[in-house]
């Protein structure tokens, strides 16, 4: 990392973001309702221009352009596993039969479980770069591993109806009703407080969310080791995502390419980390622990560009696909 980023920026930018987030938060429990098509647009493209102009003041800030391309390639690359958080989210909801006018309030929830779970896990990979240079062999070896699971889901991550664990255990051991009341936790039945179906959904969302953390912060560390451009990053990808939620609606099982561009996103991010890793080798029985000079160096600006690359063509393919779908069964129904 050849820039520095001022702490005055780091402090200034920290206090704006989280003021944006609480806010966002307010509206929903004073207004809570199914926002239109028009409002989940204007949401979306408003924090999607928050996060160029934040990529040019961090310009701005560091005068390094190698931090503000590092920010749009992580924020980017988490964007798009946001998104892939979608499809789990809307399995969830349906699964839970979450009422609609209560999901802006449960994904909320789900936003602020995963900024707090993520924030964990940055300073956790953070501290283990700083210390033990071979950590990106194994972040690097997982990535491969999680991109593979990815393009080819097993059995258990594939069936919709299955549910986790530790939401059969809270079934067996707690009492919970077979209503909603509004967005409220717990309600009472026959004079006796229990807790409705809303806990579940909380729980099942955590960890959801633990899942992602787990897979989504190896990824963003191959692109960048400024913890604050890693978090940010997660921020804003965090932050839009409850209105995509809304706007992408019934279009997220057409985007039936999109893990697999996810997938390749993840491998070729292993592949970059497994790379560095030879540049700063310290282990042993590899090169006898010296750096492997001879090892190829993927930049920040390939890596952008692959990113962009393979999600254009996973959303392409997918649509391409879907009208090719329509078409064959619009033509099944003319036929005689």
């Amino acid at each position: 990392m050849d820039f520095v980023i001022p702490v005055w920026f780091e402090i200034t930018s920290m206090i704006v973001l989280v003021a944006i987030l609480l806010g966002d938060l307010l509206l929903i429990l004073k207004r809570p309702h199914i926002p239109s098509m028009k409002e989940s647009t204007l949401w979306v493209v408003f924090y999607v221009a928050l996060a160029l102009i934040f990529a040019g003041l961090l310009y701005a800030a560091t005068q390094s352009t190698d931090a503000a391309t590092q920010f749009i390639a992580g924020w980017l690359t988490e964007y798009s596993l946001s998104i892939d958080n979608l499809f789990v989210f809307v399995l969830l909801m349906t699964q839970f039969a979450v009422p609609r006018r209560y999901q802006q309030e449960v994904l909320m929830v789900g936003i602020i479980i995963a900024l707090v779970l993520r924030g964990i896990f940055i300073m956790l990979g953070a501290a283990l770069i700083e210390n033990f240079s071979w950590i990106f062999y194994i972040f690097g070896l997982f990535l491969v591993y999680t991109a593979w699971r990815q393009a080819f889901p097993g059995k258990e991550e594939d069936d919709a109806k299955t549910e986790t664990g530790i939401v059969r255990f809270l079934r067996r051991f707690i009492d919970i009703s077979d209503e909603y009341d509004g967005a409220k936790l717990r309600t009472t039945v026959k004079g006796k407080k229990i807790w409705t179906p809303m806990i579940l959904v909380f729980v099942a969302i955590g960890f959801t969310d633990l899942i992602f953390a787990i897979d989504s912060i190896p990824a963003i560390f191959g692109i960048t080791h400024s913890a604050f451009i890693v978090f940010t990053a997660n921020l804003f990808a965090l932050m839009g995502l409850r209105q995509l939620y809304f706007l992408l609606g019934g279009l997220l099982d057409r985007l039936r390419y999109l893990h697999y561009g996810i997938a390749f996103i993840l491998a070729f991010i292993g592949v970059k980390l497994f790379l560095h890793a030879l540049h700063v080798n310290e282990l042993p029985f590899i090169n006898g622990g010296e750096p492997v000079e001879g090892a190829p160096e993927i930049s920040t600006a390939m890596s952008l560009g692959v990113i962009v690359l393979s999600m254009v063509v996973a959303a392409v393919a997918s649509v391409l696909a879907a009208r090719k779908e329509k078409r064959d069964e619009t033509q099944k129904e003319v036929a005689p």
